[in-house]
């Protein structure tokens, strides 16, 4: 009979060291996801409005400041007992909770804490004053904010403990246990959910540990190198406005796009590109000026104008100024000597034979006629030089 008493006691006194250490364990991680109990203590000044305006609309001795005090105690109580309740609810619920992540699972209590206090004023007249009802709430959320009434760390102190009652995968908030006070103080050092402030110049924002590089990556007050590769450095927030304003590499259309000219590149290689392609623009001009001018004769033209030019052509920028150049530079060369196609005529054969053998014979017209032509001419091409000008006077590239 001894021997299994002894066993007994054995096992008794095994189950006792187990739970002696199990109770041992008292040491707690409280850090959690500062950004998701922030976001939830912003949530519960319109939660508790709305509740407020709910339970006094139509009421003429009570307004919702007059409520506030109590609403907020049944609302505190109520939330901490659903969240406390919500792993029995989840597994009734299975298959029907729409998200599983805290701020929906903790935002969908408050409004229903909310229509809890519909009053039946509230119930059957709500939809008629539904805008007067919502500029209610936002009133007095402001009223609330100014004067103080929750104050922020007093309602992340609420939300710290609704977070950990619903988040059952320990996703956001730390459930690390510790046999001492020093093993946990090694381990909130390096605590994943430990807060840190950003340390960029002008960003105020609070994050976890495990967040630092989300944040990093979209801190608006980093200075981060030029999207387009220039050599400035930008705040991430002025990068849009620096791309498409000073920025020397972004991209620009020539400023001869209007005379033809479709070239694109960099801001700064705008310079060189008109310096390499002077010639080609000055064709292009003198095609918009003289539209019925053949490619032969516009060549000619710009070679004519570059030599009397001495250079000064460079100093055009844009299609407007050059226009000018070129207006300037005509009046002093004469008109465009365009040269007269020939016209071919075909005389049948007189001795039957077919015509197609025999050479076509051209024929000039009249030296008086190709004089006359040449004049006309010219005065047409000084007219369209004219109104060319008027026209691209307006022209800003």
């Amino acid at each position: 009979m001894d021997l299994p008493t002894s066993d007994m006691e054995l096992v008794r006194e095994n189950e006792k060291i187990e739970d002696d250490k199990e109770r041992g364990l008292t040491f707690h991680c409280e850090l959690y996801d500062t950004e998701i109990v922030h976001k939830l203590a912003q949530a519960f000044l319109p939660g508790l409005s709305t509740a407020c305006v709910n339970n006094t609309t139509g009421d003429m001795f009570r307004n919702p400041g007059s409520v506030a005090a109590d609403i907020r105690k049944e609302m505190v109580d109520y939330l901490t007992q659903r969240s406390e309740r919500f792993v029995a609810e989840s597994v009734v619920l299975e298959g029907d909770l729409v998200s599983d992540h805290p701020y929906d699972i903790i935002s969908n209590m408050i409004d229903d804490f909310a229509s809890l206090k519909l009053n039946l004023f509230s119930r059957v007249s709500g939809w008629l004053l539904s805008e007067k009802r919502e500029d209610k709430i936002d009133d007095f959320v402001q009223e609330m904010e100014i004067s103080g009434f929750w104050l922020l760390d007093r309602r992340e102190a609420v939300a710290q403990i609704l977070v950990k009652n619903v988040d059952l995968k320990n996703i956001f908030h730390c459930d690390k246990k510790s046999n001492t006070a020093k093993e946990l103080a090694e381990h909130v050092v390096n605590c994943g959910f430990r807060t840190m402030n950003c340390t960029n110049e002008g960003c105020s924002t609070v994050f976890c540990a495990s967040h630092l590089e989300k944040h990093d990556s979209a801190c608006p007050f980093k200075i981060i190198p030029c999207e387009q590769q220039c050599s400035e450095n930008i705040l991430r927030r002025e990068m849009d406005r620096h791309c498409i304003t000073v920025c020397r590499m972004k991209i620009v259309s020539c400023p001869f796009y209007a005379v033809g000219c479709q070239s694109t590149m960099p801001h700064f290689r705008i310079q060189q590109h008109c310096s390499d392609n002077l010639l080609s623009h000055l064709l292009y001009t003198l095609k918009t000026i003289h539209k019925g001018g053949s490619e032969e004769d516009l060549k000619k033209r710009v070679d004519q104008i570059v030599e009397s030019s001495s250079g000064g052509l460079a100093d055009a920028r844009d299609a407007r100024s050059l226009i000018l150049k070129v207006k300037d530079a005509e009046a002093k060369l004469g008109p465009l000597e365009v040269k007269v196609s020939e016209k071919v005529s075909e005389e049948p054969n007189k001795d039957g034979e077919n015509s197609s053998e025999e050479p076509v014979e051209a024929f000039n017209k009249g030296g008086e006629q190709s004089s006359e032509e040449d004049k006309i001419s010219g005065e047409k091409s000084t007219e369209t030089i004219n109104k060319v000008g008027e026209e691209l006077s307006s022209i800003q590239v």
